[in-house]
């Protein structure tokens, strides 16, 4: 899989999303995609050559493998990489209808001009509004994946260490079998790796959601504070005018009937 294609298109939403949101990409591509890619797919290349099991029995070897190996930890992490990113993409389908709706209204306004164009292409969107709950739900279908992958892998391979030595007696081996593990502990070292990562952007993704709450609740506070002090100008306004209007007409035409 190209994975710089991959980060290509992802990191297309890096410029409309928060700085908890732009640290988190970093964290994607460098610890995980970075780590998979140039060590850990190096690590489990001979993984299916490496597990040996002492018996000449044909098949053997290969029905332990799948008993104790249902699914790679690189096919895994791959998967999860790509489930965990792929809601990014909402933003991004947000963002080009924004845009898309922009050049339809600049046509039918006659300022269609490539400068008029570009303006639109380079626009950066704040969080707001309707984007505001996409990027929300893009979050929490992030958390959402990573936290199943992390169930799903202790499913499978519970107390994430890689055992040196297993014991398999399915049909064909003819007997209880030793098999081998090849690179025991630097496979336990990279799982330990790859799972505290997810566990770190899990942190962040919550860090991202209460950070985004925070502000638009402080965004309707100011607005509500400003709507307030409208209002209350609008009534002190209104009180000025009718102390002059008192002043000016009211008291003179009292005085007047008094003499």
């Amino acid at each position: 899989m190209n994975w710089g294609t991959f980060y290509a298109v992802i990191s297309g939403v890096n410029r409309h999303s928060t700085g908890i949101g732009r640290i988190w990409l970093s964290v994607i591509f460098i610890f995980r995609i970075l780590v998979l890619v140039v060590a850990a797919e190096s690590v489990w290349g001979d993984e299916k050559t490496g597990f040996t099991c002492n018996t000449q029995q044909p098949g053997c070897n290969s029905v332990c493998y799948d008993q104790f190996f249902p699914v790679s930890h690189i096919r895994l992490w791959a998967l999860q990489l790509i489930l965990v990113s792929t809601p990014a993409l909402l933003v991004a389908m947000h963002v080009a209808h924004r845009r898309h709706i922009d050049k339809k209204v600049l046509k039918r306004t006659g300022r269609s001009n490539p400068k008029e164009v570009e303006l639109i292409k380079n626009q950066k969107f704040q969080i707001t509004g309707a984007l505001w709950w996409t990027y929300m739900i893009s979050i929490i279908f992030r958390i959402i994946f990573e936290v199943a992958f992390l169930y799903i892998f202790y499913l499978i391979y519970p107390g994430f260490k890689m055992v040196r030595l297993v014991k398999c007696d399915s049909y064909p081996c003819p007997n209880t079998v030793d098999c081998f593990v090849s690179r025991p502990t630097e496979k336990t070292i990279f799982t330990v790796f790859m799972l505290a990562v997810s566990g770190v952007c899990v942190l962040l993704n919550l860090a991202e959601v209460a950070y985004l709450i925070g502000r638009a609740c402080k965004r309707r506070g100011d607005q509500a504070a400003e709507n307030i002090s409208k209002e209350s100008h609008g009534l002190l306004s209104q009180q000025t005018w009718l102390t002059i209007f008192t002043i000016i007409f009211v008291i003179p035409e009292e005085n007047s009937n008094h003499c």
